[in-house]
């Protein structure tokens, strides 16, 4: 009953805070460059960061129907518990008051957890510029709901509709990934000029665990980092990007750094490289983190994966999805945690019978437990999924002081990782 009361006064509250943000903007009037999809929202964002500085704003951890008026108003939730809220609601409209940025460039994250937030967010930024570069099965469970009614015929359908309401309202220009058909069908709604991105524009993808190296248009990008072949796009977008606001590409990216929990190289105990994809996880992001795993070279390849959460009725057949990925892969040895994994995944991977040694937990600290006995030393542990793993990893990092660089830290967060004993 609270849940369903918190989903109806959830754009009704969001309304409060978007009237005060909507007169900030006026009174700032910047250039809004909006960053949308399903997947890799924020590394891209991180990505125009190390290019662009100082000279743009950025709506850092906040990508949401609150998120996103709270970084125009400057309201922060620091502790994400709910007294915070009385506070909040009565220092908004003394925000107006503030000192406006002076870069006179905003670059938003803007996600569409729910039906309604992307016309909620687009009707309050109506973006010069937009870039879609993802659609996908994501926080399905909101939107079982529409293809019950049969206003879509796919879940699929119904995210990229609402991802759509960013180009509808976009004024100049569209940038998008051509490659996705979810994408290209939402087209027609914009008025913007668009630029389309494909997979034909890379000509080589090399990766280890010294980094990545990305070769398209006549250039070459390496990047000490792990990333998936799919962050091609980011790099397409961030060259086309900066051409639009005649800005020069520096193709070293020396001052990028990826967000916590996105293929995060760490050391690990025992001489183990972790890799710590840690922060959320749907099926597309699955595949793509799997994929780039199974292209490093090494002969003690772990994988720990996390249950797949918000999948609604859909949940069985994504996580069986999943096992049909992992089955894939050639490693040393799968762990799953969750429950959603154990019912589903591990499961069909036995059916598969890949001769993958597979254990199933169903919480972290099982999970980490089992690590701490079975690690020889050398592993190449990747970690995937929600779930608390980023607790896990905390325990297994050889440098204390690369805590802070995990997920998650905000006190809600360990104080439900005490939970757990984490």
């Amino acid at each position: 009953m609270i849940q369903t009361l918190k989903q109806k006064l959830y754009f009704f509250i969001a309304s409060y805070f978007k009237f005060f943000a909507k007169i900030r903007l006026y009174l700032w009037h910047p250039h809004i460059i909006v960053v949308t999809g399903s997947n890799g929202k924020t590394t891209l964002l991180h990505l125009l960061a190390s290019q662009i500085g100082s000279k743009a704003k950025y709506s850092y951890h906040a990508n949401s129907a609150y998120g996103i008026p709270f970084d125009i108003l400057g309201l922060k939730r620091e502790t994400l518990f709910i007294y915070e809220w009385a506070y909040l609601f009565l220092i908004a409209p003394f925000k107006l008051l503030s000192p406006l940025p002076k870069q006179k460039l905003y670059i938003v994250e803007a996600d569409c957890d729910r039906p309604g937030e992307g016309k909620f967010l687009a009707e309050l930024l109506r973006p010069e510029v937009t870039i879609w570069v993802s659609s996908a099965r994501t926080h399905s469970m909101n939107y079982d709901g529409l293809v019950k009614r049969g206003i879509f015929t796919s879940i699929e359908d119904a995210v990229a509709y609402e991802f759509g309401f960013f180009i509808e309202k976009t004024k100049r220009l569209s940038i998008l990934n051509s490659d996705l058909a979810h994408i290209t069908k939402q087209n027609s709604r914009t008025k913007a000029h668009i630029i389309k991105l494909s997979f034909e524009q890379l000509k080589e993808y090399r990766i280890t665990t010294n980094g990545t190296s990305f070769i398209f248009d006549d250039m070459t990008i390496s990047i000490p980092e792990l990333l998936p072949k799919e962050v091609f796009y980011a790099l397409a977008v961030t060259h086309k990007l900066l051409e639009y606001l005649h800005m020069p590409l520096d193709t070293s990216f020396n001052k990028f750094t990826p967000p916590p929990g996105r293929s995060s190289i760490f050391q690990g105990i025992k001489g183990t490289t972790l890799i710590d994809s840690s922060y959320n996880a749907n099926l597309a992001s699955m595949k793509a983190i799997l994929t780039m795993f199974e292209k490093i070279t090494g002969t003690k390849k772990w994988v720990v994966l996390g249950d797949m959460l918000e999948q609604g009725k859909n949940e069985q057949q994504e996580h069986e999805k999943l096992a049909e990925e992992v089955s894939k892969l050639t490693v040393e040895r799968v762990i799953l945690l969750g429950p959603r994994n154990a019912q589903y995944t591990y499961p069909k991977l036995k059916v598969l019978e890949k001769g993958i040694p597979t254990q199933s937990f169903m919480n972290p600290r099982e999970v980490l437990d089992y690590l701490l006995d079975n690690i020889k030393g050398n592993e190449i542990i990747l970690f995937k999924g929600g779930r608390f793993l980023e607790g896990v990893i905390e325990h297994l990092l050889m440098n204390k002081t690369d805590i802070e660089k995990l997920c998650r830290r905000e006190k809600v967060w360990q104080t439900r990782r005490k939970k757990w004993n984490l």
